[in-house]
């Protein structure tokens, strides 16, 4: 190392550190033994892949693979497992130099910024929780109301008021019919305002579908030429749809991330996004070539906010969970078709 950057290397509060291609430390700064807690000995000693936790192990080497075809890795985070047991994440940014050996590369420690994420993850995942209970008991009460209502009226109608001397008696009969009635028109009432709150209030607009990706594109512009993703779109059928633009950047820049995060290893992102009519419905189907998922496996919660701990950092399904909260709640839907190691397809269908 040139002299000069000594004092830099060895004063950064971030980690630093120099590997070579065959996987082992050749110089760590003190900020980087600080983080682990092993000293400087101990960690050249071993494969850097031993210090990684063995659920990141696998995504980490297949972003080493990259770095060792001299290609640069930035904003990748992975968790390290600590001299004390303990495990931190750290965000990396490394730049491999071919005709040195070496990978250079700076860990920030976000362990704290995870556990503020699990944190709002969590809350989310409550209030979603919460919001469907709320929405299941606000159906259930009236209509389960219904039923034992309805068997009243029935019973009313089977007494023969004709045969009751007691005109105070008839008109009690009378009053508690009417009453019943009442009771009834006002649950159907309920019933009828709460299926019409479900319909979308927002007002929709014609959203150009080739200018809502440009727009999303441009945003992540640096990370789609890093990953070298290839498109392949065709709206020639269909230009525009009726929906929300900000609804439809936040579905495309989600699935979009979604396959760069998932991309096979050594294997540039492919995606397709084409849309056309199929029976009469406007859809959008997208279609990637990352490593897919077993939906057998994961049942019915790849649309869910998931608190297991999966082994990846980005790996909590908040974007899907929003894809699919931005297609409903303007009354469309989502479906899925995966299979592991052939990529993975989402239709769009809207309203």
């Amino acid at each position: 190392m040139n002299p000069t950057l000594e004092p830099f290397f060895n004063q950064s509060l971030d980690g630093l550190c120099i590997a070579d291609y065959d996987g082992y430390f050749v110089k760590v700064n003190p900020s980087f033994k600080s983080l682990l807690g092993y000293s400087e000995k101990e960690l050249k000693s071993r494969l850097i892949s031993s210090f990684i936790h063995p659920k990141d192990r696998e995504a980490t080497a297949g972003h080493r693979e990259k770095l060792l075809k001299n290609k640069p890795l930035t904003n990748f985070e992975n968790r390290y497992i600590t001299k004390s047991g303990e495990h931190i994440w750290l965000h990396w940014t490394s730049i491999p130099v071919s005709k040195k050996g070496l990978i250079y590369a700076i860990a920030r420690d976000v362990t704290h910024t995870k556990k503020l994420e699990q944190e709002r993850i969590n809350h989310l995942e409550q209030l979603s929780r919460a919001n469907k209970t709320l929405r299941q008991q606000n159906y259930a009460t009236p209509h389960d109301l219904r039923s034992p209502l309805n068997n009243l009226l029935s019973l009313l109608t089977l007494i023969d008021l004709s045969k009751i001397d007691d005109k105070d008696t008839v008109e009690i009969l009378d009053l508690i019919s009417l009453s019943a009635e009442g009771l009834k028109n006002s649950l159907n009432s309920y019933l009828d305002a709460l299926k019409q709150r479900e319909v979308p209030t927002e007002k929709l607009e014609e959203v150009d579908l080739d200018r809502t990706l440009q727009k999303v594109k441009s945003s992540i512009g640096s990370l789609i030429q890093k990953e070298g993703v290839v498109f392949h779109t065709d709206f020639s059928e269909m230009e525009h749809v009726a929906f929300k633009e900000r609804f439809l950047e936040s579905i495309f820049l989600n699935l979009i991330t979604n396959s760069i995060k998932y991309t096979q290893p050594s294997v540039s992102p492919v995606i397709s996004i084409v849309a056309k009519e199929v029976l009469g419905k406007k859809t959008i189907v997208y279609t990637d070539n990352g490593i897919g998922m077993d939906l057998e496996k994961m049942g019915g919660s790849i649309f869910e906010i998931r608190d297991k701990d999966s082994g990846n950092q980005e790996s909590k399904g908040v974007g899907l969970y929003l894809v699919k909260s931005h297609m409903t709640s303007l009354g469309g839907s989502i479906e899925v078709n995966s299979k592991v190691n052939e990529g993975t397809t989402f239709t769009l269908i809207f309203k």
